[in-house]
C-alpha cells in the first residue's frame, strides 16, 4: 500500500523549500545588489560631476596641477565603480550558485512526489471498483478499523486532485526559477562587459595622467614656488585661527567669571545653550552637511605626497574642495559668526562658532555674513574664489575643537 505520510511529507518539504529559496534570493541577494546599486549611483554621479569639472578646465590650454587632481579622482572613483561591478558579479555568481543547487534538490523532490502520486493513482485505479471498495471496508476487524478505512478512500479521492493540482504547482515553480536564473545570468553578461568597458577607460586615463605628470613635472619650479606660497597662506590662516580662538576661550572665561551662570566644558565657558549646540554638534558626527553644495575632495586632511613632485610633503589642517565657479560656502552646523578675515587681496576666511567646537570656511571672494551674525545649517556665507587663470574654484574648509584640529572628512556625511 502506498505511505501516505511520504506523500504529504514531501509535499511539506518542497513547499518548505520553494518558501526558504524565495526568502533567499529576497533578503540576501536583493538588499546586497540594491546597495551595490545605489554605491554604483553615487561613484557615477561623481565621475559625471568631475568630468563637468574637467571640462570646464580643459578651455586652460596650460597644463595645471588642478586638472591632474581631478583626473587623478576620476582615477580613484573609476577603481571604485570597477570594484563595484566585481561586487555584483560576485553577488550573482553566489545567488546563480545557490539557486542552482536548491532547484536541483527542489526537483529531486518534486521526482519523488510524481512517484508516490503515480503509487496513488495506481492503488485508486486497482480500488476502482465499488465492491473491491466495499469488501476492503468490510474486510475489517471491527467497526473503528472500517470507519478508518472509509475516511481513508475519501482522504484518496479528494487528495488526488490537491496532490495533482500540486505537482503542477511545483513544476510551474521551476520553469519560473529557471527563467529568472536565466535573467540574471545575462545580468552578469552585461555587468561583464560594462566592468571592461570601464577597465577601458581606465586605463585611457591613466595614460592621460601620465601625460600629465610627465608635463607637469618639468614645471618643477612654479609648482615648488606654488608651494611655498600656499604654505605662507595656510600659516597665516593658522596662526590667525589660533589667535580668535584663544581670544573667544579668554572671552568666555571672563563672561563665565562675571556671570557665575556658565557651565565649562574642559575647553571653553559655555552657556546652558552653548553647552547643548556643542553636544548636538558632538553628536551629528559623520552626519554634517558639505560646506558647498556640490563639490569633489580635491585634497585630503594631514600631511600627503605631492601628485607630482617626488619626496615633497603636503600638510593640510583640513579639507580642500572642487566645485563649480559661482558656488557658495555654507554653514555646517547652526552657530555664531566670530570672525570674518582677509588672508590675501583675494581670500577671505569665515569663522562660525558651535558651542565649543569652530569651522573655518576659506578662500572666498565675497561674504554675506559679518561678526555676531547667528547663522542655520546650509546656510550661505560667502561666494567661493574662482581663479580664472586655472578655471579652479576650491573652498578651503576645517574643523576645530577648541585649538585642536579635526579631519573633516570624519564630520561630514558621506
Amino acid at each position: 500500500m502506498i505511505n501516505l505520510a511520504v506523500v504529504v511529507c514531501a509535499s511539506k518539504r518542497i513547499k518548505a523549500m520553494l518558501f526558504l529559496l524565495m526568502i533567499s534570493y529576497t533578503l540576501c541577494g536583493q538588499v546586497n545588489r540594491e546597495k551595490l546599486e545605489a554605491q554604483k549611483r553615487l561613484i557615477e554621479n561623481e565621475i559625471n560631476y568631475t568630468n563637468q569639472l574637467l571640462n570646464t578646465t580643459s578651455s586652460n590650454k596650460a597644463n595645471t596641477l588642478h586638472e591632474l587632481i581631478l583626473i587623478n579622482n576620476k582615477i580613484n572613483q573609476r577603481e571604485l565603480l570597477i570594484s563595484n561591478y566585481t561586487g555584483e558579479i560576485k553577488t550573482l555568481d553566489r545567488i546563480i550558485s545557490e539557486n542552482n543547487d536548491k532547484i536541483l534538490e527542489f526537483e529531486s523532490e518534486l521526482k519523488i512526489a510524481k512517484a508516490e502520486y503515480a503509487k496513488l493513482l495506481n492503488f485508486i485505479y486497482l480500488n476502482k471498483n465499488s465492491t473491491d471498495r466495499i469488501m476492503y471496508i468490510l474486510a475489517s476487524s471491527n467497526f473503528n478499523q472500517a470507519y478508518q478505512r472509509i475516511r481513508y478512500l475519501q482522504y484518496y479521492s479528494d487528495y488526488r486532485k490537491s496532490q495533482a493540482l500540486q505537482i503542477k504547482q511545483m513544476k510551474d515553480s521551476v520553469t519560473i526559477f529557471n527563467n529568472e536564473m536565466n535573467i540574471q545570468k545575462q545580468e552578469r553578461l552585461v555587468l561583464i562587459q560594462n566592468q571592461q568597458k570601464e577597465m577601458q577607460v581606465l586605463q585611457q586615463e591613466k595614460q592621460e595622467q601620465g601625460l600629465k605628470v610627465n608635463n607637469l613635472t618639468k614645471q618643477e619650479k612654479q609648482l615648488q614656488a606654488k608651494i611655498r606660497q600656499q604654505k605662507n597662506e595656510a600659516d597665516r590662516l593658522n596662526r590667525a585661527i589660533n589667535d580668535i580662538i584663544s581670544d573667544e576661550i579668554k572671552s568666555a572665561a571672563a563672561t563665565a567669571e562675571k556671570s557665575g551662570s556658565e557651565k565649562r566644558s574642559d575647553i571653553i565657558a559655555l552657556t546652558p545653550a552653548e553647552l547643548e549646540l556643542s553636544n548636538t554638534f558632538s553628536e551629528n558626527k559623520g552626519k554634517l552637511p558639505w560646506p558647498s553644495e556640490r563639490g569633489i575632495i580635491s585634497s585630503t586632511f594631514g600631511e600627503h605626497d605631492h601628485p607630482v613632485l617626488k619626496n615633497i610633503k603636503i600638510k593640510n589642517n583640513g579639507i580642500d574642495i572642487l566645485t563649480n565657479s559661482g558656488e557658495n560656502a555654507r554653514s555646517v552646523f547652526d552657530g555664531k559668526i566670530i570672525s570674518v578675515r582677509s588672508i590675501t587681496n583675494t581670500n577671505k576666511a569665515i569663522i562660525v562658532r558651535h558651542g565649543e567646537y569652530f569651522t573655518v570656511y576659506s578662500n572666498l571672494i565675497e561674504v554675506f555674513v559679518k561678526p555676531g551674525d547667528e547663522v542655520k545649517t546650509r546656510q550661505n556665507l560667502g561666494l567661493v574664489y574662482t581663479n580664472q587663470a586655472e578655471a579652479k574654484t576650491e573652498l578651503h574648509f576645517e574643523i576645530w575643537k577648541g585649538k585642536v584640529l579635526l579631519n573633516p572628512q570624519q564630520w561630514v556625511i558621506k
